[in-house]
């Protein structure tokens, strides 16, 4: 009899567990949906820090991918030369030596920046976390062989290095001249982010996981670069501030060719025609100015901010679709 009514109650438990609800695929998206990217996009908005950095990178990608199609070419003539700022909608930041709209030469100078800090900065920032983290967590002969390759890196002088290559190549793709201009920056950050994998590789949770026989992609993957990234978010970020400044620099000593178009170039013409000093001209220097701080000031809060990104708790916080508490003690 004990027996039967064990079966019994083996049969309902059964029963009980079958007809309990499961959540469907549109569940699942939505959570995923929630967590992934409107979680964080919630943890942006609510750091003005953040938000603001996000606001003017974003301003800037307006300029680069609408702005050409809304503002005309720059051209001899638009307007009178010399013409001030804020005196006509046809050139509201007034004019240059032949008479070119210099909103114009500010809009068509933002794409090739944009194209080129996209291009430096993540190869920089894949450079570094992929040599870092294999030789921090491999070691030995690995290690060895990285280690040596990233020395060398850091003994070049990376301004030389990046003369001679622009003269022997003569690049004229943005995406080309931006790996140049950070052909060896990766160094560094490269040492750094081995000394931080050194550290995290002989954690617990990653002994467990190399236990349970975990792949090393899967356990970098996994166990180390969250720890990781929001040091190098920052470092990539200063990667594109690098690019934006020597880009500028080289564009200014015209040691870059093959653009008419850059903010470097509008600061030589403008200096070469003495606008350093006059009053009168002195708004051919401040705006191109303007625009190089403005996207650097931009990039700098973004990475301030970013490391709540990151944070699994700060996350779960602002999700709608996961329980604070559970999320704590997770």
């Amino acid at each position: 009899m004990a027996e039967t009514n064990s079966t019994f109650d083996a049969t309902d438990e059964y029963e009980s567990a079958s007809t309990e609800p499961t959540a469907t695929r549109a569940e699942l998206y939505k959570e995923w949906l929630d967590v992934a990217v409107l979680a964080p996009l919630r943890v942006v908005w609510n750091d003005w820090r953040t938000k603001t950095g996000s606001l003017i990178i974003l301003f800037y990608v307006l300029i680069g991918t609408v702005g050409p199609y809304l503002v005309p070419a720059p051209t001899q003539g638009q307007g009178p030369r010399y013409a001030g700022p804020f005196q006509s909608m046809s050139y509201p930041l007034g004019t240059n030596d032949i008479g070119a709209s210099l909103l114009s030469e500010l809009v068509y100078s933002t794409p090739p920046v944009l194209k080129m800090i996209l291009a430096g900065a993540v190869f920089s920032t894949i450079m570094a976390v992929v040599i870092g983290t294999v030789s921090g967590y491999k070691g030995g002969i690995v290690d060895s062989v990285l280690t040596t390759l990233t020395d060398i890196a850091m003994t070049i002088p990376g301004l030389p290095l990046i003369i001679l290559l622009l003269a022997v190549f003569e690049p004229e793709s943005p995406y080309l001249i931006g790996m140049f201009l950070v052909i060896n920056s990766w160094a560094g950050l490269a040492r750094s982010i081995r000394s931080q994998v050194l550290s995290i590789r002989d954690h617990s949770y990653v002994e467990v996981s190399r236990i349970m026989g975990a792949s090393t992609p899967k356990i970098i993957a996994d166990d180390v670069l969250p720890n990781i990234m929001p040091y190098v978010l920052v470092n990539f970020v200063n990667s594109a501030r690098g690019v934006i400044f020597g880009a500028v620099a080289l564009f200014y000593l015209g040691l870059l060719t093959g653009f008419s178009n850059n903010w470097g170039i509008t600061l030589n013409e403008a200096y070469t025609d003495a606008a350093i000093y006059s009053l009168d001209k002195v708004y051919w220097l401040v705006f191109p100015m303007i625009m190089i701080v403005g996207l650097s000031f931009g990039l700098v809060l973004f990475a301030q901010g970013t490391e709540k990104l990151f944070n699994p708790r700060i996350r779960a916080r602002h999700a709608d679709t996961v329980d604070d508490t559970a999320s704590y003690e997770e």
